[in-house]
């Protein structure tokens, strides 16, 4: 008798527990569909305006300025690309932007690991102060610099070189904080083992902890060449002519001042300045995205 009665308790029980599995998992799916939503949301304003620049640059000019716009180019016209290249100096714009972007990667890159690799592997006095500094040099814009920054070039005869748009911009605030947070991520065993190896200081940063911190050193490279190959303001009041002035600041020069813009021409240069950020963000995104999560949760 009480076996009879045991087992419609138990059928009740086993309902219960595939109603709620199922609600979860409706929960789930919820969820997943507004993450899609989203994802797509941001895909759409992002990549919209990037489709109509390309468009655009194919664009003649009664085209462009129709009202209503149209996204198509009618016809195409891709002599846009041809005055972008030949109506300034294009080239050597692109030569001082690869040359600025360069330096000042490598610079950054190898103080931003020094910098870091110091404030966490070894002891000095005041090593939290020179922290606190860093990040407070952070939450300062560098627009605030911009006054005593020229000033200073200024007075060092830096004006309209290569050297006054550079030495400015070498701060590595970010870039410290960044492999900062990586190197103390990474196991104190290692490191121990290591030092008990006989590493010291040179051998220990090349042997063990740059090899293992391949995925942060790539974000932190994208990161740096990104903000320094689109970077205007500083060479845009540094640069007096194409000799030194970056394709931002060159780019300026296809707009026409005294009368309605080409804006064809404009964004074809826009385009091609692009091209090669866009080709090494897309081949390293992934290395990127592991490298900024990298030092969330230490092991």
């Amino acid at each position: 008798m009480t076996a009879l009665l045991d087992k419609p308790a138990a059928a009740d029980d086993v309902a219960v527990a595939d109603q709620a599995a199922a609600s979860v998992r409706r929960r789930e799916r919820g969820v997943q569909a507004l993450g899609y939503l989203a994802m797509v949301a941001v895909l759409v304003m992002i990549g919209l305006p990037l489709v109509w620049i390309l468009l655009t640059s194919f664009k003649e000019r009664p085209d462009i300025y129709t009202q209503p716009a149209t996204w198509w180019p009618r016809p195409f016209h891709p002599q846009n690309y041809t005055e972008a290249t030949e109506s300034v100096p294009f080239w050597t714009y692109l030569r001082n932007s690869l040359i600025i972007t360069s330096v000042l990667a490598a610079v950054k890159f190898v103080l931003g690991v020094l910098s870091a690799y110091g404030l966490v592997f070894l002891r000095f006095p005041g090593k939290t102060v020179v922290f606190l500094l860093i990040i407070a040099a952070l939450m300062v814009p560098n627009q605030i610099t911009v006054i005593s920054n020229y000033a200073l070039v200024a007075q060092l005869g830096w004006r309209n070189t290569f050297a006054g748009i550079i030495v400015p911009l070498a701060g590595v605030a970010f870039g410290t904080f960044l492999m900062r947070n990586h190197f103390l991520s990474i196991p104190a065993e290692i490191i121990e083992a290591a030092r008990m190896d006989g590493a010291r200081n040179w051998r220990l940063l090349w042997r063990v902890v740059l090899p293992i911190s391949g995925p942060t050193m790539v974000a932190f490279a994208i990161i740096v060449v990104v903000n320094e190959w689109n970077e205007y303001l500083w060479p845009f009041l540094m640069s007096d002519d194409a000799s030194v002035a970056p394709l931002p600041v060159g780019l300026t020069q296809l707009q026409n001042n005294d009368g309605i813009t080409n804006w064809g021409p404009v964004m074809a240069g826009t385009v091609l300045a692009m091209l090669p950020i866009l080709v090494v963000f897309l081949l390293l995104q992934r290395h990127m995205i592991k490298g900024l999560t990298s030092g969330a949760v230490k092991g």
